[in-house]
């Protein structure tokens, strides 16, 4: 079974809705999701927050939490999952942010740098992942781990029940 599907269950099983707000990856994420027959049941939407006006002006996060951390940071992701929870109205947000290369690196921000949020009703997270290939491999990489990452947090709930 496919990482979406078995994604796709779990959402199922728990009744859970699911929302992305995609930058780097570009709709990637979402192309994955919507990719199994039935996602309508669980999956709300999306928005691709490309530019940094659309993070603020659509998504709703802070100018100054851009300017102070840069658009590539662990805050920006996690402004970015739980913001989009409250604007797609679902129960759980993922979202990342990200420099796909070949260019965009700078000081202490390498290509292949993303932050991966997630927001829920349990807390907001955000991790770091460095991928090492090109553009499109950063950007399948990225969106794979966010699919990972949501998958783990559906696992723990599933386990707490």
């Amino acid at each position: 079974m496919r990482l979406e599907e078995e994604v796709g269950n779990l959402l199922q099983e728990k009744g859970l809705t699911v929302g992305v707000v995609e930058s780097a990856t570009g709709g990637l994420i979402s192309h994955l999701i919507t990719n199994v027959p039935g996602s309508s049941a669980y999956y709300k939407g999306s928005v691709t927050s490309y530019s940094n006006n659309t993070k603020i002006n659509v998504v709703g996060v802070k100018a100054e939490t851009i300017k102070r951390y840069g658009a590539v940071s662990p805050q920006v992701a996690r402004e970015m999952a739980k913001d989009g929870r409250k604007l797609l109205g679902v129960d759980i947000c993922v979202a990342d942010t990200g420099i796909a290369g070949p260019d965009g690196a700078t000081h202490g921000k390498p290509v292949g740098l993303f932050y991966l949020g997630l927001s829920a009703a349990k807390g907001t997270y955000s991790r770091k992942r460095i991928f090492s290939g090109d553009r499109e491999h950063n950007k399948r990489q990225a969106a794979r781990a966010a699919l990972v990452a949501l998958k783990s947090y559906l696992l723990h709930l599933k386990n707490e029940a």
